[in-house]
C-alpha cells in the first residue's frame, strides 16, 4: 500500500473533520449521555447512602448503570437528538469508545472483591477516563479536561471521603458538564 499524496491526505483530513463537525452537531456533543450520567451518579449517591452491606452496595452501584440507554434515549428525545443515528460513519467510533470502558470495568469488579470500600472510587476513575477519546470525536476540549479532572479528583476524594460524597460530587460535576455542553453546542 502506498502513502497518500499531500493533496489526497488533506482531502481526507477535511472529510474527517467535516464528519466530526457533524457528530458534534447531530449528537449535541454527547449531551444526552452527560445528562444521563448525572442521573446515574444520583442513583449511585442514593445507593451508597443506604445502609447495605458493602458487597451488596457495590452490586447495586453496578446495577445503577443498567438504565443508561433507556434514559439516554428519553433525554435524546427531549433534546431532539437521535442517539442511535447511524448516518455518520463515526458513530462506530463512539460505540468503540464506550465499549472500551466496559473492558476496564473488569478492574472495578476485581476491586469489588479485593477492596470493596474502594470500588466506587475505581469505578469513578474508569468513568472519568473514558471521556478522553470523546474530546477528539466531538471536538470538545471539556471532555479532555473532564477525563483528567474526574479521574484525578476521584482518586483524591476516594481516598479521603465516604463513597456517597464522591458520588454526589460526580453528579454535581456532570450537571456542570451538561450546562457547559448546552452553551457550547448552541453556538
Amino acid at each position: 500500500m502506498n502513502r497518500l499524496s499531500d493533496d489526497k491526505f488533506n482531502e481526507y483530513a477535511l472529510g474527517l473533520d467535516a464528519l466530526r463537525d457533524d457528530m458534534r452537531y447531530s449528537q449535541r456533543a454527547g449531551l444526552p449521555f452527560i445528562i444521563t450520567a448525572a442521573i446515574i451518579w444520583g442513583f449511585i449517591a442514593i445507593a451508597t447512602s443506604i445502609n447495605l452491606p458493602m458487597y451488596t452496595s457495590d452490586l447495586v452501584v453496578f446495577c445503577c448503570a443498567c438504565p443508561l440507554m433507556p434514559i439516554a434515549m428519553l433525554v435524546g428525545k427531549i433534546l431532539k437528538v437521535d442517539i442511535l443515528d447511524k448516518k455518520n460513519p463515526l458513530w462506530k467510533a463512539g460505540i468503540l469508545f464506550t465499549c472500551n470502558q466496559m473492558i476496564y470495568l473488569l478492574v472495578a469488579m476485581w476491586v469489588m472483591s479485593a477492596m470493596p470500600e474502594k470500588m466506587v472510587m475505581v469505578y469513578a476513575m474508569i468513568f472519568g477516563a473514558h471521556y478522553l477519546p470523546y474530546s477528539w470525536l466531538y471536538k470538545e476540549k471539556f471532555y479532555l479536561v473532564s477525563a483528567i479532572l474526574i479521574t484525578v479528583t476521584s482518586l483524591v476524594l476516594g481516598l479521603m471521603v465516604p463513597r456517597n460524597v464522591l458520588a454526589v460530587v460526580l453528579m454535581c460535576y456532570e450537571i456542570v458538564f451538561a450546562v457547559v455542553l448546552c452553551r457550547t453546542t448552541r453556538k
